[in-house]
């Protein structure tokens, strides 16, 4: 089926606010076996809603079109949707003594603006809403069902979940199960030339790249009419993308590196802390990002100058002073240094040029080493890597931290670098 979701209202067009509504319906389209046609973002602007609404109805079987339900005068998806239908809003008697009675449970009078509210275009239905005072709609456009939810994703959610999905399942004729694979360390087309022919359009499973912040996920599609079936093509494919990119493979279940790493850690019950020179406590942040990561970050340090790494990690100046901050040695002190000083079980540490200024021939900007030390009980132990990344300073700092975890990723599974 194909379905077309659109969102209305100024604040999203300008930035404002992040259109998490259209995430999520996908989301559950998807669950239901439905891929969405596109999504949609339309201003305050009755005229502009009813032409998206048209379009939309003329190319999909559904819509389902999130905001503009309120009572305020910039809240004109009722009447688009009325223009769009070609027919007058006309008002729903049993709508209104709800969005009475809600403000009567909280000891309100009804303001007279709200009675907008309960207005829908004739030969349409509207949906009680149980977690606010605006009603959905329910319409219909030649052969295209339209689902109309209010914006607050709370109401929305609860509404889709009543209304939409349950009306989803009794029309799909396919089952659609998807899966991310995580990658790090190759570039899109790097990965893209591994999966070579997985990658045609016409493949079903369909299979194709996202780069997020420096990591490449792989996604896979399967529809088919049995659910069973889509399910073991599903898998069958994922096994066959991981044959092909197996040695950059971080998660088969799209979780990010730091995810998988804080996950690595919680199950070997191993803790680390951080010394960060050029990321400035990138590295900690990326890890304690991540819900559950107080139980492997015992802390960190972030020592920018060469004082503050004699100081508080006790780097050797005269290393300092022979081989400079950005450099194998000083990456390998800093390491153990954190280890030493801490009762965790692994120590990171980052030193190098993140730019724009500050690079030589030697070390340009952009170059980066890192330093993972290890405690054993033969003592401790410390490996380093010399990285250039290209880039601004926000990537180069970015794909520096990412790549500290990765090595650390890499260290606990045993694996060369």
């Amino acid at each position: 089926m194909k379905t077309v979701i659109l969102s209305s209202g100024d604040e999203l067009l300008l930035g404002q606010k992040v259109d998490t509504n259209s995430a999520w319906i996908s989301d559950q389209l998807v669950a239901c076996g439905n891929m969405p046609l596109y999504h949609k973002t339309v201003g305050d602007c009755s005229a502009d809603i009813a032409s998206a609404i048209t379009e939309a109805a003329e190319r999909a079987q559904l819509v389902v079109v999130t905001g503009g339900l309120g009572p305020t005068d910039d809240d004109l998806t009722r009447s688009a949707l009325a223009a769009a239908l070609g027919q007058p809003l006309v008002l729903d008697e049993g709508a209104l003594k709800e969005i009475q009675e809600f403000f009567r449970k909280m000891g309100r009078e009804m303001p007279v603006q709200n009675r907008a509210q309960a207005m829908h275009p004739a030969g349409t239905r509207m949906l009680p809403n149980p977690w606010g005072t605006a009603p959905g709609i329910e319409a219909e456009c030649h052969s295209c069902k339209i689902f109309v939810f209010p914006g607050v994703p709370r109401e929305m959610q609860g509404m889709c979940e009543k209304y939409l999905i349950p009306w989803l399942k009794l029309q799909s004729a396919l089952h659609l199960a998807t899966a991310s694979v995580t990658t790090y360390g190759a570039g899109e087309s790097t990965i893209a030339a591994a999966l070579g022919e997985l990658m045609c359009r016409e493949r079903n499973p369909t299979v194709g790249t996202t780069v997020t912040g420096g990591e490449v996920i792989v996604r896979i599609r399967s529809e088919f009419a049995d659910r069973e079936v889509a399910k073991a093509e599903l898998a069958r494919t994922v096994a066959l993308v991981q044959g092909r990119v197996g040695e950059w493979v971080v998660s088969l279940e799209g979780a990010s590196v730091s995810e998988t790493t804080c996950r690595m850690l919680l199950s070997l019950g191993k803790r680390i802390v951080t010394a960060e020179s050029c990321t400035g406590g990138l590295v900690a942040k990326m890890m304690t990002d991540i819900p559950g990561a107080s139980d492997v970050i015992g802390g960190g340090w972030i020592v920018y100058s060469n004082k503050l790494k004699e100081s508080l990690l006790g780097v050797n100046p005269l290393v300092l002073l022979s081989n400079g901050a950005v450099s194998e040695a000083v990456a390998a002190e800093m390491a153990l240094g954190a280890l030493l000083r801490s009762d965790v079980d692994y120590a990171v540490s980052t030193t190098g040029v993140a730019g724009p200024g500050g690079g030589s021939p030697e070390k340009p900007v952009g170059t980066v080493w890192i330093g993972v030390a290890v405690r054993s009980d033969a003592g401790a132990r410390v490996s380093c890597r010399k990285w250039y990344f290209p880039g601004d300073r926000e990537m180069i700092r970015m794909r520096a931290a990412k790549t500290a975890i990765n090595m650390l990723r890499m260290e606990l599974l045993k694996e060369p670098q």
